[in-house]
C-alpha cells in the first residue's frame, strides 16, 4: 500500500468523519439503554434463572428483545426529522443527499423510519457494548508487562499471556484497539450508506413536494398574467392618452381635458385592479378582502377608456353577458383587455372590431384590427400577452388562434361553458 493509501486508511478510522460517526453510534447505544434496562428488569422478574446483568447469553437475549420494543418509538412524528438531522450532522453525508425534513406522511415512510431507528439502535448498541468491553481489555493488555498480575486474578483470560513473550500482550492490546476502531468505522459507514434509502423522501413525499412546487409556480404565473394584463393595458392606454393630450393641448383644450380625465379614470381603475391582483398574495391573511376581479359585465368601462385613447372600438355582443359562469366571464374580460392592449401597443390608433358570441356550449371572442408590415412582424413573434392568453384558454380547456390575413390581425378565442359550470 502506498503512502497516500495508508493516509486514507488512517483518516477512515480516526479522521473527523470517523469521529462523528463514532459519536452517532454511541448515541444509538445510549438511546437503546432505556429499552434494554426495562427488558432486563422484566426478564429477571418473569423468567426463573434469568441473569441479564452478568450472563452474556442473557445479555444477548435482552438485547434482541429490546429492539422490537424500541422500533415503535419511530412512529412518533418528531423521530424522523430528529434522526435525519443527526444522520446529516454525524454521518458525514454529502450535501446533495436529500433527507426527510418533516414527519412521515405515509406508512411506507413510517416503516422505513422504524427500520432505520431499529438499525441505528442495534448497531449503536453492539458497537457501544464492544467499546465498553474491549477498550478496557485493550488497555489492560498494553499495561500487563509493566504491572504485577494481582489485579487480573478474577478475570482469568490475562493468564493466557503468562508464558508468552513480554511484548505479545501489548501487541495484542494494540490489535484489539485497532479492531475496535475498524468495527466502529465499518458500522458508521454502513449507517451512512443506509441513511439516504431509509430517511430519504418517500415517493409520496416527492409527489407532494412536486405538487406543492407546481401550485406555487401556477400561482406565480397567475399573478404575472394578472399584472401584465391589468397594469400593462393601463400603461398602454395612458401613454396614448397623454400623447394625444400633449399634441392638441394648445389647439383643442377640450379634447386635452377629456384625455386627462380619461387618464385619471384609467389610473384609478388600474389601482383597483392592482389591489385585486395583489390580493392573490394576501390570500389567507387577515384584513379587508380584495376587490373582485372585473368580468365581462365591466366591459363598457374598459371600452370607454380605450376609446379615450383614440382607438375606435366596434362591439358586437349579445344584449347581456351575465349568464356566463364567473370564471369564464373573468378570464374573457382579461383576454379582451389583453387584445386591446396588443392593438394599442403594436398598431396604435387603429379601429378594432370586437365580437362576442355565446351559445349553450361556448363563448367565442373575435378581435380584428388592421396592421402594417412592421406591426405584422412584431405580432408574429408573439409576446407575453399572447402567451398569457394561451395559458388562460388552456386552463379553461378552450382553444385560441391568432394570425395576420390580408393586413388584418385576428385573434379568435373559444371558451367552453360546460367545464366551468
Amino acid at each position: 500500500m502506498t503512502g497516500s493509501g495508508w493516509r486514507r486508511a488512517v483518516r477512515a478510522v480516526i479522521g473527523r468523519r470517523a469521529q462523528l460517526r463514532w459519536v452517532h453510534l454511541v448515541l444509538g447505544g445510549a438511546l437503546l439503554m432505556p429499552y434494554y434496562l426495562l427488558t432486563a428488569v422484566v426478564l429477571a422478574m418473569l423468567v426463573r434463572g434469568a441473569d441479564p446483568f452478568t450472563s452474556l447469553r442473557w445479555q444477548l437475549v435482552t438485547f434482541a428483545s429490546a429492539l422490537p420494543l424500541a422500533a415503535p418509538t419511530a412512529l412518533l412524528p418528531l423521530v424522523r426529522p430528529l434522526e435525519a438531522t443527526a444522520a446529516r450532522s454525524l454521518c458525514g453525508l454529502p450535501e446533495s443527499v436529500e433527507l426527510a425534513a418533516g414527519p412521515a406522511g405515509s406508512w411506507d415512510a413510517r416503516a422505513r423510519t422504524a427500520f432505520w431507528y431499529g438499525l441505528h439502535l442495534a448497531i449503536g448498541g453492539l458497537v457501544s457494548g464492544l467499546i465498553l468491553a474491549l477498550l478496557p481489555a485493550s488497555a489492560l493488555l498494553v499495561a500487563l508487562p509493566f504491572t504485577d498480575d494481582s489485579y487480573t486474578d478474577g478475570l482469568g483470560w490475562p493468564h493466557a499471556f503468562a508464558g508468552a513473550p513480554a511484548e505479545l500482550a501489548p501487541l495484542a492490546g494494540v490489535g484489539l484497539l485497532a479492531l475496535i476502531m475498524g468495527i466502529a468505522a465499518a458500522a458508521g459507514a454502513l449507517l451512512a450508506r443506509c441513511a439516504p434509502a431509509l430517511l430519504g423522501p418517500a415517493p409520496a413525499d416527492r409527489l407532494a413536494a412536486a405538487e406543492e412546487r407546481a401550485a406555487r409556480l401556477a400561482s406565480r404565473n397567475r399573478l404575472a398574467r394578472e399584472l401584465h394584463d391589468s397594469v400593462g393595458h393601463a400603461l398602454s392606454a395612458v401613454t396614448l392618452q397623454a400623447g394625444a393630450a400633449r399634441k392638441v393641448l394648445d389647439t383643442d383644450p377640450d379634447f386635452a381635458r377629456e384625455a386627462l380625465a380619461a387618464i385619471e379614470e384609467t389610473t384609478r381603475e388600474a389601482v383597483g385592479e392592482l389591489d385585486s391582483v395583489l390580493g392573490l398574495l394576501r390570500e389567507g391573511e387577515d384584513g379587508p378582502a380584495p376587490a373582485p376581479s372585473p368580468t365581462l359585465m365591466d366591459l363598457d368601462g374598459l371600452l370607454t377608456r380605450t376609446r379615450a385613447a383614440g382607438v375606435a372600438v366596434e362591439l358586437t355582443a349579445p344584449g347581456t353577458l351575465d349568464r356566463l359562469p364567473p370564471v369564464v366571464s373573468r378570464e374573457a374580460y382579461r383576454i379582451v383587455q389583453e387584445g386591446l392592449s396588443n392593438a394599442l401597443r403594436h398598431a396604435g390608433r387603429v379601429p378594432v372590431r370586437l365580437r362576442i358570441a355565446e351559445d349553450r356550449k361556448k363563448v367565442e371572442i373575435t378581435m380584428e384590427n388592421p396592421v402594417d408590415g412592421t406591426t405584422r412582424a412584431r405580432l408574429t413573434g408573439g409576446g407575453r400577452g399572447l402567451r398569457g392568453i394561451a395559458e388562460r384558454v388552456t386552463l379553461l380547456r378552450g382553444t385560441c388562434a391568432w394570425d395576420t390575413v390580408d393586413g388584418v390581425w385576428r385573434l379568435t378565442v373559444r371558451l367552453p361553458l360546460e367545464a366551468a359550470r
